[in-house]
């Protein structure tokens, strides 16, 4: 793997150990395997736990953790959009935080679910808002405390 520093990211550290995250290693993975092989979960370690003949001890490895619950401020929108997005993904569920991007979609999709958001919640949602806030969370949230423009 080769993750190098982006010096016109002020928010990229040069230390690789400290650019191994989740995300950047789900981006990585997804540029290099095909979608149904990309993993579901990342758990970033500082060492693998090894056996006493130095194979990787599997019982020692953490679950893959959950991130912390959140209180919903528009939990019925929030619950339409989930559902948006889950059948414009082809997926049963999709969560409040799950990337529309990082879990398979991409621009023809997200202008399809746009317009099915549009029609069906008559939310006026401006494409460009959509792929700024491209979770169910930050979708709801926008629609919640502005209208967007077209």
């Amino acid at each position: 793997m080769d993750f190098k520093a982006d010096p016109a990211d002020p928010a990229d550290p040069a230390d690789p150990a400290e650019q191994l995250t989740p995300r950047r290693l789900r981006r990585y993975v997804a540029g290099l395997l095909p979608a149904q092989m990309v993993p579901a979960a990342f758990v970033v370690l500082p060492r693998l736990p090894l056996s006493p003949n130095g194979k990787v001890d599997r019982s020692r490895l953490p679950e893959p953790g959950q991130p912390a619950a959140r209180r919903s401020r528009q939990p019925e929108l929030e619950h339409r959009l989930a559902e948006l997005f889950a059948e414009t993904l082809h997926r049963p569920t999709v969560g409040s935080d799950d990337d529309f991007f990082e879990s398979g979609g991409d621009s023809f999709l997200a202008a399809r679910l746009v317009n099915r958001i549009r029609t069906e919640l008559g939310c006026d949602v401006a494409v460009r808002t959509f792929f700024e806030a491209p979770t169910v969370a930050g979708l709801a949230d926008r629609l919640a405390t502005r209208s967007d423009p077209e």
